[in-house]
């Protein structure tokens, strides 16, 4: 399948990153906004588009909903962590020990340092961010890679994101067209002659498709 140019990509990456309703697959709103504006009978758990109430005060609901729209439409635009320069790409290829494929470097050259897309979001290049309200600092792809590789992971898997669970997003850095891998971290059995190619769940054909596929609004869950 073919792609529109990367240029466009990446603008609409952009869009979905710096827009805090958007930069994840669910946003939080608060319940009180939700009752005064549509009211009550909004918060039925029967609707669709809500995917679960919180205790303090907030519900979580589908980045796509009209609620997420409304709440955030006067909400700033801008990056959860501010994009980093080519010597922080530098410093993390050469922690990694291969390069990133171009597209991976203008995502985080040109879009933001992680903390947005499928799933949990994107984990970072730099270590230390933390999104206001952690406790914890976001997850850092280079860290986790070289605790990936004590583990018996692949060199060639770059962690891109946590799925769920026990399911993490992995990139290929070494297979034609840079495929994403859905991984089970729990599922194979050290023990048993098994490895982590036993844990693959799920494979996308390439980083590209897979975040057009989320750049749409669309589903990276097989």
């Amino acid at each position: 399948m073919s792609y529109p140019d990367d240029d466009l990509l990446i603008e609409k990456l952009r869009a979905r990153a710096w827009d805090p309703g958007r930069r994840f697959d669910e946003a939080d709103v608060p319940v009180a906004w939700i009752a005064e504006r549509y009211g009550s009978e909004r918060l039925d758990p029967d609707r669709d588009d809500i995917v679960s109430y919180a205790s303090n005060g907030t519900v979580r609901v589908e980045a796509g909903s009209e609620l997420v729209a409304g709440y955030y439409a006067d909400a700033p635009r801008e990056p959860l962590f501010p994009p980093v320069g080519p010597a922080e790409v530098e410093r993390a290829e050469r922690r990694i020990g291969r390069p990133l494929p171009g597209l991976l470097r203008r995502v985080y050259t040109e879009v933001a340092d992680g903390g947005f897309g499928p799933g949990s979001g994107l984990a970072s290049l730099a270590e230390g961010n933390r999104p206001p309200g952690y406790l914890r600092d976001w997850p850092c792809a280079v860290a986790l890679h070289e605790r990936n590789r004590s583990r018996g992971v692949p060199a060639s898997w770059l962690h891109l994101a946590y799925g769920g669970c026990t399911m993490e997003w992995h990139l290929s850095l070494a297979a034609v067209g840079n495929p994403v891998l859905l991984y089970d971290a729990d599922g194979w059995d050290r023990t048993g002659g098994e490895g982590p190619h036993d844990g693959l769940r799920h494979a996308s054909s390439s980083l590209r498709s897979w975040l057009w596929t989320w750049a749409d609004g669309g589903e990276v869950w097989p």
